[in-house]
């Protein structure tokens, strides 16, 4: 019997194990909806008659967004984050970017990691007045005219600042500040879906802006973990 030997080069066999061990895990994901039981509050038309220009951009009117519903009983703008269970994680390079225009705030909630740059901008032709209101982080009230640069800031506190404007006291968001880049904001049909988490266990928790907050533990691994949230919801605001 006579044997073959294959002589393979020390640096391919080198290649190949480090390709293999030293490669990352696959990131997973974890998806899920947010509903709400009960009878939820009818949101009012906002009142623009006082800028005219924004009033006749929206018409029909846009509707107060503290509670904004979908169909099959879904909520939209949660956030629902990764609260626990991951290693602690970088500010992105990129900046988060907010937007005034039509006298709305776009997007309504903005989640970012602390630390991250925040943008704000203004597309109309008129003033307006940003005034957050942290309560773990400095307060600041400023006014951006038409044309002028973006005001340029970040938050180093988690927390979920609320920030309205003075000059027209309709407009109002959040800012949600967070120690993870693993988020996301339900969209109507309140769906969510956070990407690229490693394979681990985890506490997940949705933030709802009149409703507080509801956590549950995932367990990500190569199919998406699950998880469903369910708010119960009043027809008054309180």
């Amino acid at each position: 019997m006579r044997f073959r030997y294959l002589l393979i080069p020390a640096a391919l066999v080198l290649a190949v194990v480090v390709g293999t061990a030293g490669s990352p895990p696959a990131g997973g994901s974890i998806e899920g909806k947010v509903n709400y039981t009960g009878t939820p509050p009818k949101m009012k038309p906002i009142d623009m008659s006082k800028e005219p220009t924004c009033q006749k951009e929206h018409n029909p009117p846009e509707l107060t967004q503290n509670v904004t519903t979908g169909p099959s009983d879904a909520l939209q703008y949660v956030v629902v984050y990764i609260s626990a269970g991951e290693k602690a994680s970088q500010a992105p390079s990129e900046q988060v970017r907010y937007d005034q225009k039509g006298c709305m705030y776009i997007p309504h909630i903005l989640p970012m990691h602390a630390d991250q740059e925040l943008g704000i901008y203004t597309n109309d032709p008129f003033a307006h007045n940003i005034h957050p209101m942290p309560k773990h982080n400095p307060e600041w009230n400023k006014s951006q005219p038409p044309g002028a640069p973006p005001i340029i800031t970040k938050w180093a506190t988690p927390e979920f600042i609320e920030v309205k404007c003075n000059i027209h006291p309709w407009m109002h968001g959040y800012f949600a500040v967070l120690n993870t880049n693993h988020y996301a904001v339900t969209d109507n049909a309140g769906a969510f879906d956070i990407k690229d988490v490693p394979p681990g266990k985890y506490t997940v928790t949705a933030w709802q802006e009149q409703y507080g907050v509801q956590s549950q533990d995932v367990t990500v691994g190569e199919t998406p973990a699950k998880a469903n949230f369910t708010f119960k919801v009043t027809p008054y605001l309180y």
